[in-house]
């Protein structure tokens, strides 16, 4: 191993587009042995080369996005221009004039060179009574064409959206990349939320068609999703749905409506031979994906088919160096954007096999996912950080009964900050210092990798997400002027000072709230929402959410929508709900409940009144959006103007001014 030079100001270098006389070794935790691991070429040779072609995104990014989108995208016709618009009005298009496809670039184009090729494996839940699938490239071929024919049979064109409410199965991913084939926007609705979010979204999206399966798995247990989805569809306001299309997963039975309901293999078996592909445009519309907002209703966030794609393959490149041979392992539910770009997009970009999963890291044994690791040879993980603290209690046990993981390259993290000492007991425990750990940042709006290292290049320090992605011009902002903080060191609003191909377009139907929501905040810039620090070396480090977002294991759930859904309840006067720190989570939901006179319970009674408030929560939104906590007060704090004052009670959470919460004598606690 050549002589290690430690570079002490990396943003120096970056600012300047210097060489830089660098290893990725032991530099603040890196692997050493990284390096004699590596299958083939990397895309990069080291840090010099990431700083060269950073600049190069920066000072000449015509030249450099059109050498990206034609070196890793396969397109119908040529763009005549690479980006037109930008922030002030939130016109941004990628790639105009430019037409390709999503499916062949994700499936053809590999199908016929080699058939063969495995495209997905897929895991069950349980791997004594469940059964372990793959499909070949040919073979996801056939069935994307004959699903593809479906959707058309049942009216779905260009421009529709097509929502998507399934398990973590090939069927689901079968599905997406269908309506990509011919046009179609997908809506994959994440099959944790309750029939009442579901329905929301079905109407925003104006679905004509729903995709479900009778039931889910999920660590033992039985998620009856047609069911929700016939609550869904029948509850409340009438939704557009004309048909649904029902995959038997499960073979329970249940209930089919006749003239809707469509059985997803009565249907497939009909069909047979090629379907053509759609050339669509680089700006046309690929898929939706809802996030929550501040406000309480979800947006409905939409990615185009060429930006998008290239982000995705981009990372494939360079954030994790993928190669021919690799697998990779996407922990993520396809119910997110995790899911959407490293689980089904980018390694279908590659050419190489995706790995889905449809249960939980510690079911049935907290082994799980090294066993499927060293069965498989899968050489990538991508998990969150709330996986690996639930691993990390379970004891190094677990671990070290499987290892040593010979084929894992990249271990990677998404969702939320890695606490430093949790990714140094990933890089020892897990990687036993020979693997690549990656603490990635990206939001459902950036579509792909905004702040990440790099595999085998990017010195590591556990807790930062490192350095700017390509074509990214981090910048940090003082919260209360809007104004850049130059200086090395650095903390406030972290936000980019250009657009990028992989950035949603708008929201459904309000781009004025795009606007206000990402673009107007601060003017000439994105607003993330995120509070992060840059340090010396140019590294960047989140602190967390600076709006009424929470980010609960790495889902971002509005405490608007957790309020909404508390008031519902008609004993409730009043709710406010804000985060707070969980050991295992990261953040967790803690309410602030002040219930109407009538209707203050006993003491004895609050467990009673607990429960009666969280199962309202699951109700409207889902299970996982429940608060752990709940606060019965006599009244919240407000303003003269009868703002709740929300910062307040996060500081009670800490564990200061207790005392200005209202009448303390009548609080209550309720675990």
């Amino acid at each position: 191993m050549s002589t290690v030079t430690v570079v002490t100001d990396l943003s120096s270098e970056l600012s300047h587009g210097k060489s830089i006389a660098i290893d990725p070794g032991e530099i603040y935790g890196v692997p050493a042995a990284y390096h004699s691991k590596h299958p083939g070429t990397p895309a990069l040779t080291g840090l010099n080369d990431y700083c060269t072609l950073y600049q190069q995104s920066l000072t000449n990014p015509d030249a450099f996005w059109t050498n990206q989108a034609y070196d890793l995208l396969q397109w119908d016709r040529q763009f005549s221009t690479v980006r037109h618009g930008g922030f002030e009005y939130g016109d941004i298009a990628w790639f105009p004039g430019g037409k390709l496809n999503a499916c062949v670039n994700c499936v053809d184009r590999h199908a016929f060179q080699n058939p063969d090729k495995i495209a997905i494996d897929a895991e069950p839940d349980d791997p004594v009574t469940g059964t372990r699938r793959q499909l070949t490239y040919g073979a996801l071929l056939r069935e994307v064409c004959k699903a593809a024919q479906v959707l058309r049979q049942l009216g779905v064109q260009r421009g529709d959206v097509v929502t998507i409410y399934m398990p973590v199965v090939i069927e689901a991913v079968v599905a997406m990349l269908a309506c990509a084939r011919i046009g179609a926007i997908h809506s994959v609705v994440f099959a944790g939320f309750s029939a009442a979010a579901l329905r929301g979204r079905i109407l925003d999206a104006q679905s004509t068609v729903i995709i479900t399966a009778d039931e889910g798995r999920r660590a033992g247990k039985i998620v009856p999703l047609k069911t929700i989805v016939d609550d869904a569809l029948t509850s409340g306001e009438s939704t557009p749905v004309k048909y649904c299309l029902v995959f038997a997963h499960t073979g329970a039975k249940i209930p089919m409506h006749d003239g809707r309901d469509k059985s997803w293999f009565e249907e497939m078996a009909k069909r047979t031979g090629y379907c053509p592909a759609e050339s669509l445009d680089a700006e046309d519309g690929l898929f939706l994906l809802y996030t929550s907002g501040s406000t309480g209703k979800p947006k409905g966030l939409l990615h185009t088919v060429g930006g998008f794609l290239l982000g995705a393959a981009m990372n494939g490149k360079y954030t994790f160096d993928l190669q021919p041979q690799d697998k990779f392992f996407c922990a993520g539910d396809i119910g997110w954007i995790t899911g959407h770009t490293y689980g089904v997009y980018m390694p279908l970009l590659a050419g190489i096999a995706t790995v889905m999963y449809e249960g939980t890291p510690v079911y049935p044994a907290a082994s799980r996912y090294w066993t499927i690791i060293n069965r498989l040879g899968v050489t990538h993980l991508y998990t969150a950080p709330t996986s690996l603290r639930l691993l990390k209690r379970q004891g190094d046990t677990f671990v070290k009964s499987q290892q040593p993981f010979n084929s894992l390259r990249v271990l990677a993290c998404v969702g939320e900050p890695i606490a430093p000492e949790v990714w140094r007991w990933t890089n020892s425990v897990i990687g036993r210092n020979n693997v690549q750990i990656l603490d990635t940042y990206f939001q459902t709006e950036t579509g792909s990798h905004v702040l990440t290292p790099l595999a085998g290049i990017t010195p590591s320090k556990p807790g930062s997400s490192c350095l700017p992605f390509f074509g990214i011009e981090a910048v940090i902002l003082d919260p209360e002027s809007g104004k850049e903080i130059t200086s090395k060191r650095a903390t406030g609003i972290l936000a980019f000072k250009r657009p990028w191909p992989s950035m949603a377009r708008t929201v459904l139907g309000s781009h004025q709230r795009f606007m206000e929501t990402y673009l107007d905040i601060y003017k000439g810039y994105y607003f993330t929402g995120d509070g992060a620090t840059r340090d010396e070396d140019g590294y960047y480090w989140i602190s967390g959410r600076v709006d009424d977002v929470v980010n609960v294991a790495g889902h971002r759930i509005s405490t608007a929508e957790v309020e909404a859904a508390l008031l519902q309840n008609a004993i409730v006067a009043e709710a406010a709900a804000v985060g707070s720190s969980d050991e295992l989570l990261g953040q967790a939901i803690t309410a602030f409940v002040s219930l109407k006179e009538s209707a203050i319970p006993e003491i004895d009674k609050t467990a009673q009144v607990r429960q009666e408030l969280i199962q309202e929560v699951r109700r409207s939104i889902g299970p996982f959006s429940a608060p752990k906590r709940i606060y019965l007060v006599s009244d919240l704090p407000k303003t003269r103007s009868g703002k709740i004052m929300r910062r307040l009670l996060r500081k009670m959470l800490e564990g200061e001014v207790i005392e200005s919460l209202g009448d303390v004598s009548t609080r209550y606690e309720v675990e």
